[in-house]
C-alpha cells in the first residue's frame, strides 16, 4: 500500500513545481517617489444642486370693502373683535385669509473643485475634495519602462 501513495504525492510535487528548467525571479524594486509644489492656476467648484419642497402657510389681508367671498371672514373679525381678540402686536387681530402653499427651493452646495496647476511649464488637472489655495503639493513617481525582449 506504500508504494500506491507515493506516485500520487510525486505528481502533485511536479505539477506545483515551475517548469523544468524555469528560473523563477522576483524583482523588487523601491518606488523613485519625491514630493514637490505645484503653482494653482485656478480653482472652479463643482455644485451638487438640490430641489426641496416645503408647505408654508401664507396669508393675505382681507381688505374692509372686500366682496362676497368674504363675507364669513368678515363675520368671524368681527366676533374675534367684539370677543377682545388682540394679535402678537398689541392691536385688534385683522381678519386674513390663510392657506398652505407648496413652495420650491433650491439648494446649491460645493462637493469638489476642479484645480488647473502648473509643474515645471507643464499644466494639470485634477478634482479634488478642498480647495488647496495658491499652492498644491503633488506626489512625483517616476518607474522605468520595461518591456518584452528590450536588451537596452
Amino acid at each position: 500500500m506504500k508504494s500506491s501513495l507515493a506516485l500520487p504525492t510525486l505528481l502533485l510535487a511536479v505539477a506545483t513545481s515551475p517548469a523544468w528548467g524555469q528560473e523563477t525571479r522576483t524583482v523588487i524594486q523601491a518606488e523613485n517617489v519625491r514630493f514637490a509644489y505645484a503653482q494653482v492656476l485656478q480653482v472652479t467648484p463643482v455644485y451638487q444642486t438640490l430641489n426641496a419642497t416645503a408647505v408654508e402657510e401664507r396669508c393675505d389681508p382681507v381688505e374692509e370693502g372686500a366682496q362676497e367671498g368674504s363675507r364669513l371672514q368678515r363675520v368671524v373679525g368681527r366676533v374675534r373683535d367684539a370677543l377682545g381678540g388682540q394679535d402678537e402686536a398689541g392691536g385688534a387681530a385683522a381678519a386674513e385669509d390663510c392657506r398652505m402653499v407648496p413652495v420650491e427651493r433650491e439648494f446649491r452646495r460645493p462637493i469638489a473643485y476642479d484645480v488647473d496647476y502648473d509643474y515645471k511649464g507643464l499644466k494639470f488637472r485634477s478634482r479634488l475634495p478642498d480647495d488647496p489655495g495658491n499652492r498644491l503639493r503633488i506626489r512625483i513617481g517616476v518607474t522605468p519602462v520595461v518591456t518584452e525582449g528590450s536588451t537596452q
